[in-house]
């Protein structure tokens, strides 16, 4: 399905206080890339080229140890954007980035980022936006994995996708849980059988029901409470 570059621009925190004419410009010079699930758009180490504009689908930058084991830094969704740390250091990628399904993106030069900086202001701005939320994303990421047990992370990771994807209904919050153990485990920093564990245990204390991967959330002040969320 063609997609509409200008419509799609129009929509990032990026590039949205651009006039149309401007838009269009970018749009011709933006090269479309499709992902399927799991495919590896770039890896940490590597030179970064440009910023990427998520389209359809999204994508989690990760790292990786020397094991293989993945810890997720941030999953970023259609229509936000990812890469803009390098473009505006000059260093190269940071995290490797893959699609966590089937995604489309518009890859934009950073020549083409950073002249539209000068000549935009506004465009400056938004980009510190970005940068600030992902900064606090970090911090909150660190914060966690030092401070919460597993069973905790895990329990807040299930509540940001019930409360972004969720039902609410009679009987808590419902969701379809997309994400597999070994998904969930490079979230919250641990590893499939430990999530494993966390997930039953969580069953077993009545502050979640799963069946089939239908996430059922009864009493969400309750896992809250249990995750030391405010």
């Amino acid at each position: 399905m063609k997609i509409d570059r200008v419509a799609a621009l129009a929509r990032t925190q990026f590039f949205r206080e651009l006039d149309e004419n401007t838009l269009r410009a970018l749009a011709e010079r933006a090269t479309e890339r499709r992902l399927q699930r799991d495919e590896v758009l770039f890896v940490a180490g590597e030179e970064a080229r440009g910023l990427y504009v998520i389209v359809e689908g999204a994508l989690r930058a990760y790292r990786e140890s020397i094991d293989g084991r993945e810890q997720v830094i941030h999953v970023e969704r259609a229509i936000a954007t990812i890469a803009e740390v390098p473009v505006f250091d000059n260093g190269i990628n940071p995290s490797t980035v893959a699609a966590e399904e089937d995604s489309t993106v518009l890859f934009i030069d950073k020549r083409d980022v950073r002249r539209l900086c000068l000549e935009h202001p506004e465009i400056s701005l938004a980009a510190l936006k970005v940068l600030a939320g992902r900064l606090r994303r970090c911090a909150e990421l660190v914060e966690s994995l030092s401070l919460r047990e597993v069973g905790q992370r895990l329990a807040r990771l299930l509540l940001a996708e019930a409360q972004a994807k969720g039902v609410r209904t009679e009987k808590g919050i419902q969701v379809s849980l997309r994400l597999t153990n070994q998904q969930m485990a490079a979230r919250v920093g641990s590893v499939r059988e430990v999530v494993s564990r966390a997930l039953t245990r969580l069953q077993q204390d009545n502050l979640i029901k799963l069946e089939k991967r239908r996430l059922v959330i009864p009493d969400e002040k309750a896992l809250a409470a249990y995750a030391g969320k405010d």
